[in-house]
Order: structure tokens, then sequence, then C-alpha cells
């Protein structure tokens, strides 16, 4: 939640084929390693396809270029840190919708870019503009500030643009620090990267969920021994980046924010590859494997299906890929088990 809102702050047989193949790229994947800022070193400003509801894409690619401290994949992130997208979203505190303003910070910066009406921080056409406009004129009221001048404006997004002129930078307090690292983290989970690099970690999760090849599915497994140490897709995926230190979130869905997204002809072995009802629509996720290589995923299947491997196009609605990294994992919200964000963090 941003600080600037809070007082307290401002104070089988298959398997036996594939297996010299899998082999050769779970080396691969076991020698190579990765620098996971090369999609921000190459600045792009770009949003990865199906990253963003389809509702909200444009607005975001449009107003996302305002000022120079603020990209599209940033200002993503931050509506995805704030609200996870919801345009009902209403805090503890009473900050509501997509972009969690305060009804008070509202009545200064909330503005209808079409002038056509009164502006209102439920409407997404309203509340991503006023996101953006606020985030740059904080820019503006923290542009003599020594440091970063991104992570200054995120800062005065969360504690405010006083505290920040104050500290002579991001201030000392924790929640803020954490809310412009993981932003600008989680942004690279929303750029459009041209090379996309390896993990380091993946060799690990695929031989994790190998070993559960031939496991009975169960719908809302986690591999718990009270549920015969079965799995649901998110569950298997899950545990097998759990196995290699990487946290991911239990739904799918979410599990597509952990790091940046390869296209098809990128792909490699430990990617998550997902698959939705809607081609444009991250929210209507219902399915996640883990790539092997050669077309081929580990995956959890249904209810009286075993794990095994599949085609990825076995599903038939292929949406996208994600590359899981460490900071992507450690950088996403927590979701509350209604499905809205936990005080944006």
């Amino acid at each position: 939640m941003a600080g600037r809102r809070k007082a307290a702050l401002l104070g089988g047989g298959l398997a036996a084929g594939l297996a010299g193949v899998l082999g050769s790229f779970v080396i691969a994947v076991m020698i190579t390693a990765g620098n996971l800022n090369q999609a921000a070193a190459q600045g792009a400003t770009t949003l990865a396809p199906g990253t963003v509801p389809t509702a909200y894409t444009s607005l975001i690619q449009q107003w996302g270029n305002l000022c120079p401290e603020l990209t599209p994949p940033l200002l993503a992130a931050q509506l995805y840190q704030e609200s996870g997208f919801s345009p009902t979203a209403v805090s503890p505190v009473g900050a509501q919708g997509i972009a969690q303003f305060m009804p008070s910070t509202w009545k200064i910066y909330g503005i209808d870019p079409t002038h056509t009406h009164t502006p209102s921080a439920w409407d997404p056409a309203d509340a991503i503009p006023s996101a953006a406009s606020y985030d740059c004129q904080l820019a503006k009221d923290t542009a003599s500030v020594p440091g970063n001048r991104t992570s200054n404006m995120l800062a005065a997004y969360n504690a405010g643009p006083y505290a920040v002129i104050a500290a002579g930078g991001v201030p000392p307090i924790a929640e803020t620090q954490h809310y412009v690292e993981n932003i600008k983290k989680l942004a690279l989970s929303f750029t459009a990267a041209t090379t996309v690099s390896f993990s380091s970690q993946a060799a690990g999760a695929i031989y994790f969920a190998q070993s559960k090849l031939g496991t009975p599915y169960l719908w809302g497994g986690e591999g718990l021994a009270s549920q015969g140490y079965r799995f649901d897709c998110s569950g298997l995926t899950q545990a097998a980046y759990a196995s290699v230190g990487i946290k991911l979130p239990r739904v799918a869905a979410d599990q597509w924010y952990a790091g940046p997204h390869p296209s098809r002809d990128q792909l490699q072995p430990g990617d998550l590859v997902f698959f939705s009802h809607d081609p444009h629509d991250p929210s209507q996720i219902h399915h996640v494997g883990i790539y092997v290589g050669g077309g081929y995923m580990i995956n959890a299947p249904h209810t009286g299906a075993v794990i095994r491997y599949d085609s990825i196009d076995s599903e038939g609605d292929y949406f996208g890929a994600t590359r899981v990294t460490t900071d992507g994992a450690a950088a996403l919200p927590t979701v509350q088990t209604n499905g809205t964000i936990a005080n944006g963090q």
C-alpha cells in the first residue's frame, strides 16, 4: 500500500523416448548463467504481450511514457503491486481502485483525460492516467534530490515527497525501500525484451518435476503428506521451484509474473508455460507446466491423470511463458485469499 496514504509512514513410454534428449537440455541449462538485468540495460520500454489485461494495455502503454522517469512496464508493475489490476480494490485504510488512491489524494491529483466528466478513482480510464501524472509530478517535486530519479519518484509515491526530500533520497523506511525495489524488479516481468537470460535454477526445478512423473493428479494438491504427496498443475510448479529456493505464488495466473517472458522460439528448459481461456488476458490462465525442450512440458494435467510429459500444444490454448527468476518471484505482491493484493506488498 502506498505509504503516502498512511499517517504512520508520513510519521511413461514417452518419458523413456525423451530421456536422452531431455538430459542434454538439462545439462545445457546447468552450465548457462544469465544476467537478469539485461532487458533493463537495453532500455526496452514496450509492454510484453499478455502481461496486462487487454482493457488497460493501451492506457498503460500511452501514459507510461509521460515522463523520462516512467516507462510502461514500470507503470504496469506499480499498478499490479498496488491492486493486482483490480479496479474495485479497496485497502484496509480506504485506498481505492486500480491505482489505490486515497480520496483526499484523488481530490488533488485525479484527472479525466477526456475532460468530459468528473474523474473517478474507480474508473481505470481516469485512474491510470492519474497515477502516471502523479508519478511524474512527484518526479518533478524530487528532481533536485540526489540519487536515482525513478527510485526517488517511487519512494515519493509511497512515503510522500517530503520524506524523500528530507532523507536526501529513498528514506530509511523498510516498506518504502521494499516498495521501490520490488516495483523496479517486477517491471522486468512486464518488459518486452528481445533476449531473455537463462535461469540457473531451471535444471533443479526440472529434476524435481521428473521425480514426480506418474504421481496421480489432485485438485489443490501441494505435495503434502496429508494429500498423498500429490499435486495439481500450479502445486507442482510451485514445489519444483521451491526445491531450488524460489518461492512462487500458489495460483498459476500469479506465477505468470515471476520473471520475464520469452517468446515461443526463445523457450528454454525450466520455463513455465501457461495456457489461458482468453489469449489476451492473463487473469484467465487456467494451466501451467514446466517446459523441458522439444516442444514438451512436464505437467499435472487434470483429475484422473498422472504427472506426465505432454506437448505444449496439447491444451490447445497456449498463452505464453515465464522464465522464473529469484528477483522476479521475490518482488511479487502478496495475494490474499480473496484475490486482492495485501497492502501493496
